[in-house]
């Protein structure tokens, strides 16, 4: 099966999935690789400001990225970018294949790898934060979300910013301080939950495990790229 990548949010973010499914894929030669099809469209609105600031709807370009990927021959879609995942019933109406849902494979993941696991920090976009995404799900799951005071919360979505800009090194500092102060609080877990964290907090800078929601999406795409397997979505 195919995969369809509605990127460009930001372009690093999408670079790094491909990378990870690249990486979690078992192929010796370039032929048991798996036909990735990418549209990186950096045009679409800021889902920040869309939620937050009453901005301009990116639905029309991610419901015309999808499209785009659906006529390109894509079997299913993935997205790196949790704030999106906001729309995602909006874009699932639209297009005849499934698009996977990032924030619903990350919680189940993180339930499924710590089952005893009480409390969970959420790094994240402050839309993402703000719409309760990620919150909503662990509940369901009988996980306790943490998220960041307000101004660390600040701070954390400057960092993105910085990385969407090409300064990782000042917003790397930033994301293990966020963390380390929700390890504080009382956190057993983080979920990098926003494409841009993976980039700048890796599990040897805090003590707790760290769950990348980018390398969950890949790995979900390419068992579903190599078996066939679409049940829940």
């Amino acid at each position: 099966m195919k995969i369809g990548i509605l990127g460009g949010m930001g372009p690093e973010a999408t670079v790094d999935l491909f990378s990870k499914i690249i990486q979690t894929t078992p192929a010796t030669t370039d032929q048991y690789h798996l036909r990735v099809i990418i549209d990186s469209n950096p045009a679409i609105p800021d889902r920040q400001k869309a939620i937050l600031e009453n901005g301009p709807s990116p639905v029309p370009l991610l419901i015309e990225t999808a499209k785009n990927l659906v006529a390109a021959g894509a079997d299913f879609i993935i997205m790196p970018c949790n704030t999106a995942h906001f729309w995602i019933d909006e874009i699932r109406k639209t297009v005849k294949i499934p698009v996977v849902d990032m924030i619903e494979e990350t919680a189940r993941e993180t339930r499924r790898r710590y089952p005893l696991l009480r409390t969970v920090g959420v790094m994240a976009a402050s839309g993402t934060v703000r719409a309760g995404l990620y919150q909503n799900r662990f509940e369901e799951l009988g996980i306790t979300p943490m998220t960041p005071r307000d101004d660390d919360q600040t701070r954390l979505m400057q960092a993105i910013y910085l990385v969407k800009a090409g300064d990782f090194s000042k917003a790397s500092v930033t994301a293990i301080e966020v963390g380390l102060t929700l390890v504080k609080m009382g956190a057993e877990a983080i979920v990098a939950g926003c494409t841009e964290i993976p980039l700048i907090l890796k599990a040897s800078d805090l003590s707790v495990p760290i769950i990348d929601a980018t390398q969950v999406l890949a790995s979900r795409a390419v068992h579903i790229a190599r078996t066939g397997e679409l049940s829940g979505l």
